[in-house]
Protein backbone atom coordinates (compact mmCIF):
# COMPACT_ATOMS: atom_id res chain seq x y z
CA UNK A 1 0.00 0.00 0.00
CA UNK A 2 3.15 2.14 -0.30
CA UNK A 3 1.71 3.49 -3.58
CA UNK A 4 -1.92 4.20 -1.57
CA UNK A 5 0.94 7.26 0.96
CA UNK A 6 0.66 10.89 -0.07
CA UNK A 7 3.67 12.46 1.03
CA UNK A 8 2.41 16.60 1.76
CA UNK A 9 5.27 19.42 1.68
CA UNK A 10 4.21 21.83 4.64
CA UNK A 11 5.83 25.75 3.45
CA UNK A 12 5.09 27.40 6.71
CA UNK A 13 6.82 31.30 6.01
CA UNK A 14 6.58 35.26 6.57
CA UNK A 15 4.79 36.80 4.04
CA UNK A 16 6.25 40.32 2.98
CA UNK A 17 3.59 42.90 3.16
CA UNK A 18 1.73 43.83 -0.24
CA UNK A 19 5.27 42.75 -2.22
CA UNK A 20 4.24 39.72 -4.24
CA UNK A 21 7.49 39.89 -6.61
CA UNK A 22 9.47 39.52 -3.38
CA UNK A 23 7.10 36.89 -1.59
CA UNK A 24 7.28 34.95 -5.27
CA UNK A 25 11.46 34.80 -4.80
CA UNK A 26 11.14 34.18 -0.92
CA UNK A 27 8.44 31.22 -1.73
CA UNK A 28 10.58 29.96 -4.47
CA UNK A 29 14.08 29.41 -2.54
CA UNK A 30 12.51 27.78 0.09
CA UNK A 31 10.24 25.42 -2.01
CA UNK A 32 13.61 24.83 -3.98
CA UNK A 33 16.04 24.27 -1.25
CA UNK A 34 13.92 21.62 0.29
CA UNK A 35 15.12 18.33 -0.75
CA UNK A 36 11.96 16.19 0.36
CA UNK A 37 10.36 13.69 -2.18
CA UNK A 38 6.82 15.42 -2.66
CA UNK A 39 3.19 14.99 -4.00
CA UNK A 40 2.09 18.40 -2.86
CA UNK A 41 3.22 21.68 -1.58
CA UNK A 42 1.28 24.13 -0.02
CA UNK A 43 1.75 28.06 1.10
CA UNK A 44 -0.33 29.98 2.98
CA UNK A 45 -3.50 32.02 2.87
CA UNK A 46 -2.87 34.91 0.30
CA UNK A 47 1.10 33.94 -0.01
CA UNK A 48 2.06 37.26 -2.39
CA UNK A 49 0.26 40.00 -0.39
CA UNK A 50 -0.07 38.74 3.31
CA UNK A 51 -4.07 39.51 4.29
CA UNK A 52 -4.67 42.76 3.15
CA UNK A 53 -7.54 44.97 2.12
CA UNK A 54 -6.11 47.11 -0.88
CA UNK A 55 -7.62 44.67 -3.05
CA UNK A 56 -7.79 47.14 -6.54
CA UNK A 57 -3.79 47.76 -6.25
CA UNK A 58 -2.75 44.45 -5.59
CA UNK A 59 -5.45 42.08 -7.14
CA UNK A 60 -4.39 40.10 -10.22
CA UNK A 61 -5.69 38.30 -13.16
CA UNK A 62 -5.99 34.81 -13.42
CA UNK A 63 -3.61 35.04 -16.19
CA UNK A 64 -0.98 36.85 -14.03
CA UNK A 65 2.17 36.47 -12.57
CA UNK A 66 1.97 34.19 -9.84
CA UNK A 67 -0.56 32.01 -11.38
CA UNK A 68 2.25 31.28 -14.07
CA UNK A 69 4.86 31.32 -11.66
CA UNK A 70 2.66 28.60 -10.01
CA UNK A 71 2.31 26.66 -13.21
CA UNK A 72 6.30 27.03 -13.86
CA UNK A 73 7.18 25.87 -10.24
CA UNK A 74 4.86 22.68 -10.19
CA UNK A 75 5.93 22.00 -14.35
CA UNK A 76 9.49 22.13 -13.21
CA UNK A 77 9.67 20.15 -10.03
CA UNK A 78 6.82 17.53 -11.34
CA UNK A 79 4.43 18.48 -7.69
CA UNK A 80 1.14 19.68 -7.11
CA UNK A 81 0.86 23.28 -5.65
CA UNK A 82 -1.65 24.84 -4.11
CA UNK A 83 -2.03 28.61 -2.02
CA UNK A 84 -4.56 31.46 -2.02
CA UNK A 85 -3.88 34.52 -3.48
CA UNK A 86 -6.18 37.50 -4.64
CA UNK A 87 -7.68 37.54 -7.82
CA UNK A 88 -9.48 40.16 -10.21
CA UNK A 89 -12.39 38.73 -12.26
CA UNK A 90 -15.22 40.64 -13.66
CA UNK A 91 -14.60 43.59 -11.84
CA UNK A 92 -14.64 41.67 -8.48
CA UNK A 93 -12.26 40.39 -5.91
CA UNK A 94 -11.68 36.96 -4.60
CA UNK A 95 -9.21 35.20 -2.01
CA UNK A 96 -8.71 32.92 -4.64
CA UNK A 97 -7.22 28.96 -4.28
CA UNK A 98 -5.07 27.52 -7.31
CA UNK A 99 -5.24 24.27 -7.23
CA UNK A 100 -2.53 23.69 -9.72
CA UNK A 101 -1.02 20.65 -11.71
CA UNK A 102 2.44 19.43 -13.17
CA UNK A 103 0.61 19.79 -16.32
CA UNK A 104 0.13 23.35 -16.22
CA UNK A 105 -3.61 22.41 -15.64
CA UNK A 106 -5.33 23.75 -12.64
CA UNK A 107 -8.47 24.04 -10.52
CA UNK A 108 -9.86 27.14 -8.08
CA UNK A 109 -11.88 27.46 -5.27
CA UNK A 110 -13.32 31.03 -3.63
CA UNK A 111 -13.07 31.44 -0.33
CA UNK A 112 -16.74 30.57 0.44
CA UNK A 113 -16.65 32.64 4.53
CA UNK A 114 -15.09 36.08 4.65
CA UNK A 115 -14.03 37.46 7.95
CA UNK A 116 -16.05 40.29 8.26
CA UNK A 117 -13.76 41.17 11.56
CA UNK A 118 -11.29 42.28 9.37
CA UNK A 119 -13.75 43.93 6.70
CA UNK A 120 -12.77 41.11 4.09
CA UNK A 121 -16.75 41.10 3.33
CA UNK A 122 -16.59 44.85 2.21
CA UNK A 123 -13.30 44.04 0.02
CA UNK A 124 -13.96 40.37 -1.35
CA UNK A 125 -16.53 38.43 -3.09
CA UNK A 126 -17.87 35.35 -1.43
CA UNK A 127 -17.00 31.68 -3.52
CA UNK A 128 -19.84 29.85 -4.00
CA UNK A 129 -18.45 26.01 -5.06
CA UNK A 130 -16.35 23.67 -3.27
CA UNK A 131 -13.79 22.17 -5.05
CA UNK A 132 -12.91 18.20 -4.33
CA UNK A 133 -9.25 17.27 -6.32
CA UNK A 134 -8.21 13.82 -7.01
CA UNK A 135 -4.41 13.15 -6.53
CA UNK A 136 -3.23 9.11 -6.31
CA UNK A 137 -6.14 7.38 -4.29
CA UNK A 138 -6.90 10.48 -2.20
CA UNK A 139 -10.09 13.24 -2.61
CA UNK A 140 -9.12 16.18 -0.67
CA UNK A 141 -11.26 18.98 -0.06
CA UNK A 142 -8.90 22.37 0.28
CA UNK A 143 -10.19 25.61 2.29
CA UNK A 144 -9.44 28.95 3.38
CA UNK A 145 -8.69 29.92 7.06
CA UNK A 146 -11.84 31.22 8.07
CA UNK A 147 -13.80 28.39 6.81
CA UNK A 148 -12.90 26.25 9.11
CA UNK A 149 -14.88 28.11 11.77
CA UNK A 150 -18.10 26.53 9.85
CA UNK A 151 -18.52 22.61 10.02
CA UNK A 152 -21.60 22.57 7.94
CA UNK A 153 -19.42 23.34 4.61
CA UNK A 154 -17.00 21.26 5.46
CA UNK A 155 -19.12 18.43 6.42
CA UNK A 156 -17.87 15.30 4.35
CA UNK A 157 -20.56 12.71 2.92
CA UNK A 158 -18.36 10.07 2.22
CA UNK A 159 -16.27 12.57 -0.77
CA UNK A 160 -13.04 13.41 0.99
CA UNK A 161 -10.02 11.86 2.77
CA UNK A 162 -8.18 15.07 3.51
CA UNK A 163 -9.34 18.40 4.66
CA UNK A 164 -6.70 21.44 3.84
CA UNK A 165 -6.88 24.46 5.67
CA UNK A 166 -4.67 27.53 4.45
CA UNK A 167 -4.48 30.01 6.26
CA UNK A 168 -3.19 33.58 7.98
CA UNK A 169 -4.76 33.01 11.61
CA UNK A 170 -3.43 35.35 14.01
CA UNK A 171 -1.20 34.11 17.00
CA UNK A 172 -3.80 35.62 19.52
CA UNK A 173 -6.47 32.96 18.86
CA UNK A 174 -4.16 29.69 18.08
CA UNK A 175 -6.47 27.51 20.61
CA UNK A 176 -9.04 28.07 18.54
CA UNK A 177 -6.95 27.38 15.62
CA UNK A 178 -5.70 23.38 17.15
CA UNK A 179 -9.29 23.22 18.55
CA UNK A 180 -11.37 23.79 15.67
CA UNK A 181 -8.57 21.57 12.85
CA UNK A 182 -8.92 18.27 15.95
CA UNK A 183 -12.78 19.06 15.54
CA UNK A 184 -12.95 18.80 11.66
CA UNK A 185 -10.83 15.66 12.07
CA UNK A 186 -12.59 13.67 14.19
CA UNK A 187 -16.32 14.62 12.88
CA UNK A 188 -15.10 13.97 9.44
CA UNK A 189 -13.06 11.22 10.01
CA UNK A 190 -10.19 12.20 8.10
CA UNK A 191 -7.01 13.57 7.41
CA UNK A 192 -6.82 17.37 8.54
CA UNK A 193 -3.97 19.75 7.63
CA UNK A 194 -3.82 23.33 8.77
CA UNK A 195 -0.99 25.60 7.01
CA UNK A 196 -0.30 28.85 8.65
CA UNK A 197 1.92 31.47 8.31
CA UNK A 198 4.29 33.55 10.80
CA UNK A 199 5.43 36.74 11.17
CA UNK A 200 3.81 40.37 11.66
CA UNK A 201 1.64 41.98 8.70
CA UNK A 202 1.07 45.38 8.14
CA UNK A 203 -1.43 46.14 10.55
CA UNK A 204 0.63 44.74 13.15
CA UNK A 205 -0.99 41.14 13.49
CA UNK A 206 0.89 38.54 14.84
CA UNK A 207 0.71 35.03 13.22
CA UNK A 208 2.51 31.91 15.57
CA UNK A 209 2.46 29.37 12.17
CA UNK A 210 1.51 26.47 14.40
CA UNK A 211 1.04 24.35 11.32
CA UNK A 212 -0.11 20.94 12.04
CA UNK A 213 -1.32 17.54 10.52
CA UNK A 214 -3.92 15.78 12.32
CA UNK A 215 -5.10 12.32 12.15
CA UNK A 216 -8.66 10.52 11.87
CA UNK A 217 -8.68 10.30 15.38
CA UNK A 218 -8.54 13.90 15.93
CA UNK A 219 -4.25 13.24 17.15
CA UNK A 220 -1.98 15.61 16.31
CA UNK A 221 0.45 13.63 14.00
CA UNK A 222 3.15 16.46 13.40
CA UNK A 223 3.23 20.41 14.71
CA UNK A 224 5.48 22.64 12.99
CA UNK A 225 7.66 24.72 15.21
CA UNK A 226 5.74 28.05 16.14
CA UNK A 227 7.54 31.23 14.55
CA UNK A 228 9.66 29.45 12.45
CA UNK A 229 10.53 29.40 8.91
CA UNK A 230 10.27 25.96 8.09
CA UNK A 231 9.52 23.17 5.36
CA UNK A 232 9.20 19.47 6.57
CA UNK A 233 7.03 16.61 4.40
CA UNK A 234 4.87 14.43 6.08
CA UNK A 235 3.14 11.03 4.71
CA UNK A 236 -0.58 10.05 5.09
CA UNK A 237 -1.25 6.72 4.97
CA UNK A 238 -4.65 5.80 2.89
CA UNK A 239 -4.87 1.96 4.34
CA UNK A 240 -4.43 3.13 8.14
CA UNK A 241 -7.39 5.64 7.40
CA UNK A 242 -10.04 2.88 5.56
CA UNK A 243 -9.21 0.77 8.50
CA UNK A 244 -10.43 2.68 10.86
CA UNK A 245 -13.16 4.03 9.12
CA UNK A 246 -14.47 0.30 8.58
CA UNK A 247 -14.00 -0.41 12.72
CA UNK A 248 -15.53 2.72 13.72
CA UNK A 249 -18.33 3.90 10.69
CA UNK A 250 -20.03 6.74 12.12
CA UNK A 251 -20.47 8.54 9.21
CA UNK A 252 -23.38 5.82 8.52
CA UNK A 253 -25.57 7.55 11.02
CA UNK A 254 -24.95 11.28 9.77
CA UNK A 255 -27.95 13.29 9.39
CA UNK A 256 -28.81 14.23 5.79
CA UNK A 257 -28.33 18.52 4.96
CA UNK A 258 -28.57 20.58 2.14
CA UNK A 259 -26.77 24.50 1.83
CA UNK A 260 -28.51 26.86 0.78
CA UNK A 261 -25.92 29.13 -1.21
Amino acid sequence: MESHSLRITLIQSDIIWENPSANLRLLADRIENSKSSTDLIILPELFTTGFTMNVSSLAEEISGVSVEWMKKLSRSMKVCLTGSLLIKEQNCYFNRLIWMKPTGHYLTYDKRHLFRMGEEHLNYSAGKNKLIVRLKKWNIRPLICYDLRFPVWSRNVSDYDLLIYTANWPSSRQSVWETLLKARAIENQCYVIGLNRIGKDGMSINYSGDSMVIDYTGNIIRQLPANTSVSETVKLDFKKLLEFRKKFPAYLDADTFEIIP
